[in-house]
């Protein structure tokens, strides 16, 4: 076997500093499943607020409601989905990651249909930082183990959700 490469996820139990999927704690996955499903209850609400209709969502999405609804939809089956996978932190990670993206597409929505304002683009702002720190937190070097990068995606999520709300959004 071979060394672990520099972008690889290293974990000191392991002999060969590589991350052993069996050795993955389930506080990760529920704690990334917690986020993912705080993205995706977001996006949809802000859904909600825009106006667009969880019907919207198609195959091929070509206007921007569809394309909201559609990403909402797939983040939502993903994560759905996620219990029925191996621990895997890295993929849990994603998961979380493409729901806070899809929250942050349907945030412009919901910018959108609120006009210029602080409150709006406070929220709008959240949304995407959330989005980014949850990129972070799923990166292939983090591999979804990153206890500093998971926090700063857990509170971006938080402040994205009060931001949401304020705005009246949720």
């Amino acid at each position: 076997m071979s060394a672990p490469r520099e972008s690889e996820p290293q974990h000191p139990a392991s002999p060969t500093g590589t991350t052993r999927l069996d050795e993955a704690p389930p506080e990760l996955r529920r704690r990334h499943l917690a986020r993912g499903r705080s993205a995706v209850a977001r996006a949809a609400a802000m859904c909600r607020y825009a106006g667009i209709a969880e019907d919207a969502a198609q195959v091929v999405p070509k206007d921007p409601a569809a394309k909201a609804a559609n990403a909402v939809r797939l983040s939502a089956q993903a994560l759905a989905r996620l219990s029925e996978q191996p621990l895997d932190p890295a993929a849990d990670a994603r998961c979380a990651r493409n729901a806070a993206a899809a929250a942050a597409v349907v945030a412009k929505a919901a910018q959108d249909r609120a006009g210029t304002g602080d409150l709006a683009e406070r929220a709008h702002r959240a949304a995407l930082t959330a989005s980014m720190a949850g990129g972070a937190a799923a990166a292939r070097t983090a591999g979804g183990r990153d206890e500093a990068l998971n926090r700063t995606a857990d509170a971006a999520e938080a402040a994205a959700v009060a931001a949401a709300e304020a705005a009246g959004w949720m």
